[in-house]
């Protein structure tokens, strides 16, 4: 649904904030491989019917009138005269994948309904018009979220998903040809207004700042399918959603404007590989605008600082779209960036095709340890409500996970969601969890992180629509021991269908023995008992061939159970697992250890003070001429360089206190988790570092008694030190049972404790 005058927007002038990077053209190769990569996406089925296409625009045309027709039914209801009420207008906007031309079959439209200033969202948007679609018959599944960050009503028109948002103008009348794209249109606009309007906003801006729209198109398809099989295409889990691909392909589109989609696809890998974040990403300046609305600006806005990923919208105002972001998601972001920069040079060598770089990520084969989150609702109405709010608040645990610990215990979210086939209104959420990589490892250091899973759960359950039936639980499971409903078919693979590109980058480092320090095979020897494990290939680690350094979790049970088998050992890489004295009393608590570990590499985005730089005015250097590939990566290099310096300046450790919700307790308390950490209660035989927190929650229900498999064990309140925001004595939490409690423990530690 492109506008008029939107396809060809170069016309000789220079798009973006420097000047690009190569103005070289395609050469045959490109031609050849871009016409694969289109190929592909049409093979993937990325692309709607002719039949869904007109079926998609009937929608809309119903959706304008319907929008009509309620804007003079209130105008009369609240007494307008007969000229007003038959002036009054309303006007439906589309904006995000439909918008920009990259939606695919079955996708939801992204769209915007203008009213008038007496046209209100509560009572008119929220009230009238929800009550007018709820009476429809072709409306079905229709769910309004009006305490959303960006008020939003969902629903299915004839089939088609729809997420329609209101934005209230101060105009008493709504033209026909309402330009949106004007600042003037945010006059007098409240904060909910303006982020509804942004989307629309942003998304035509960005097809005017893009050389080829074409060529743009068909790259942000590629990143959107990459990004969805590699599991880190999620806004909402802390990933990139659909407008913050779109943004990187467009500055990238700007970077190389004459390059067809087969370059554009490299140089996105090559150069978000080498992007020191958190400099941001910008289509344009950043304007200050006349009507004094707040624009990203860390060196103003205090909570700008500590955005780890910034991605500018490039219309007024300017918003960091990605602030979701989190250490654990940026680090993992970056690991798959640079797999794909590997296999797209691979590509260039002949050693990898499009198969390859398009390859799922084997989630559930990547960590020993897993946080399982199940929602439940006792009807469908209920159970969509619950699952939207839950959804909305699951980032916070990564991030309380990440700020309690100090970032040393890290969350890898699954984007989507599982349900079991035998459990109506159900629904299952994993979190993979491990160590942070390359730091040292105190002896006997754990992490309990039940207090902080509790605290999460407190915060869920203040649901303002909260009814009994609505139930979340946390529980620590093994992978070993992961539902079978997550796999396809709902059948547990026996060991990896095929081999990977990290296992297969693996084999080569070994046989060639040029393994680098900043490459890292994924392929993992599984200690569990299966050799099919699969490890994310880690940017910043180091490959060692030696046992002593070998990076693997370890589950060892504190206690011994009749039905559980001994675990096997596999390689002189495994560890032992110590079986508890008899007659010593245990809290069924599960310990996950981790080995001892070195790096050389650090990570500058997770190590405190952070430069962060971008350019406003940027020198007009393009890139040098290049008399081989060697030499024209590293012209490519300095030309990047230029692009991440100018004038804001950023110093990051912990993200901002507010943005973590109900977190009051903890902001003067820095001191005080250091304290509690080292006093809190361990098992005896252990000196070990804790944080805690339960995991069971029902609605006054009471605990819940679904069936879970032996692998669930449900973290309870521990006896735990909770911090003093007043200095004084802490007291202990009630409990009844110590379930869980992970710990990550030096190699050394397991070693000695073995029999």
């Amino acid at each position: 649904m492109a506008s008029p005058g939107l396809s060809n927007r170069n016309n000789g002038k220079r798009l973006g904030i420097t000047e690009p990077i190569s103005l070289g053209g395609p050469t045959e190769y490109d031609v050849i491989k871009t016409r694969e990569l289109e190929k592909y996406l049409q093979d993937a089925r990325l692309y709607e019917s002719q039949e869904e296409a007109v079926s998609r625009e009937e929608v809309l045309g119903r959706l304008d009138q319907i929008v009509k027709i309620w804007v003079k039914t209130i105008s009369r209801a609240k007494g307008l005269n007969e000229q007003l009420v038959h002036e009054a207008n309303a006007k439906i906007f589309t904006f995000g994948s439909y918008r920009l031309g990259v939606h695919g079959p079955g996708a939801d439209i992204d769209t915007l309904c203008v009213g008038p200033r007496h046209a209100t969202r509560e009572e008119d948007f929220f009230g009238e018009l929800q009550r007018m679609l709820s009476e429809m018959p072709e409306v079905t599944e229709l769910h309004p979220v009006p305490d959303a960050h960006v008020p939003v009503m969902k629903f299915k028109f004839s089939g088609v998903s729809i997420d329609l948002l209101y934005a209230k103008l101060s105009l008493w009348v709504i033209p026909e040809d309402l330009d949106i794209s004007q600042d003037s249109i945010l006059q007098n606009a409240d904060e909910q207004t303006v982020r509804s309007l942004n989307g629309c906003r942003v998304t035509d801006q960005i097809l005017r700042l893009v050389p080829s729209i074409q060529n743009f198109r068909t790259t942000l398809r590629c990143m959107r399918l990459w990004a969805k099989r590699r599991g880190v295409y999620s806004n909402v889990a802390g990933f990139l959603g659909g407008i913050n691909w779109a943004l990187l392909v467009a500055r990238i589109c700007q970077l190389y404007p004459n390059a067809l989609p087969n370059m554009l696809v490299s140089r996105f890998f090559r150069v978000y590989t080498q992007w020191r974040w958190p400099n941001p990403v910008m289509l344009c300046a950043i304007e200050e605008g006349s009507l004094g609305l707040q624009v990203w600006d860390p060196r103003r806005n205090p909570k700008d600082k500590y955005h780890l990923m910034p991605i500018i919208t490039p219309a007024y105002p300017s918003m960091n779209s990605s602030y979701n972001v989190s250490s654990s998601t940026l680090r993992i972001m970056l690991e798959e960036f640079q797999r794909g920069n590997e296999i797209c040079e691979a590509m260039e060598a002949n050693k990898a095709d499009w198969d390859t770089l398009f390859e799922s990520y084997e989630f559930f084969e990547a960590y020993k340890n897993y946080l399982q989150i199940d929602i439940s609702a006792e009807n469908a109405d209920d159970f969509r409500k619950w699952k939207g709010w839950v959804e909305s608040r699951l980032r916070q645990l990564t991030l309380k996970i990440e700020r309690h610990t100090y970032d040393m215990l890290q969350c890898h979210p699954h984007p989507g969601d599982f349900s079991d086939k035998s459990r109506p209104f159900h629904s299952s959420y994993f979190m993979g969890l491990q160590r942070k990589q390359g730091v040292p490892v105190t002896e006997g250091e754990q992490f309990d992180i039940r207090a902080t899973v509790e605290e999460f759960k407190q915060s869920v359950n203040r649901y303002t629509l909260l009814v009994h039936g609505m139930e979340i639980r946390v529980s620590h499971v093994k992978r070993r021991n992961i539902p079978n409903f997550v796999f396809p078919g709902e059948v547990r693979p026996l060991r990896p269908s095929k081999v990977t590109w990290g296992s297969r980058r693996g084999s080569e480092l070994k046989v060639s023995g040029d393994a680098q320090p900043d490459k890292l095979c994924e392929g993992k020897t599984d200690l569990d008992g299966s050799d099919g494990g699969q490890k994310r290939k880690r940017v910043d680690d180091t490959v060692e061939t030696d046992s002593k350094y070998a990076k693997s979790l370890h589950l060892c049970s504190g206690e011994v159970h009749a039905a559980s088998p001994p675990i096997s050992t596999i390689s002189s890489r495994s560890t032992k697992c110590e079986s508890m004295d008899a007659n010593k009393k245990v809290d069924d608590s599960i310990a996950v250890s981790l080995e001892k570990i070195e790096n050389p590499a650090d990570i500058p985005y997770q190590n405190g003070q952070i430069e962060v730089l971008s350019r406003c005015n940027p020198p007009n250097d393009s890139l040098p001429a290049a008399a081989n590939t060697s030499s024209f990566k590293e012209a490519e290099k300095m030309v990047l360089e230029k692009n991440m310096a100018g004038p804001y300046v950023s110093h990051q450790a912990f993200p901002e206190l507010d943005e973590l919700e109900d977190d009051s307790e903890y902001r003067h308390q820095v001191k005080d988790f250091s304290r509690n950490m080292k006093s809190s209660q361990m098992e005896p035989s252990e000196e070990s570092v804790s944080v805690s927190a339960p995991v069971n929650s029902s609605n006054g229900a009471g605990p819940s008694t679904d069936s879970y498999n032996g692998g669930l064990e449900e973290l309870e309140p521990a006896e735990l030190m909770v911090p003093s925001s007043n200095g004084t004595p802490p007291e202990p939490v009630a409990q009844k049972k110590s379930i869980i409690r992970l710990n990550f423990t030096s190699l050394s530690k397991a070693a000695g404790k073995s029999s």
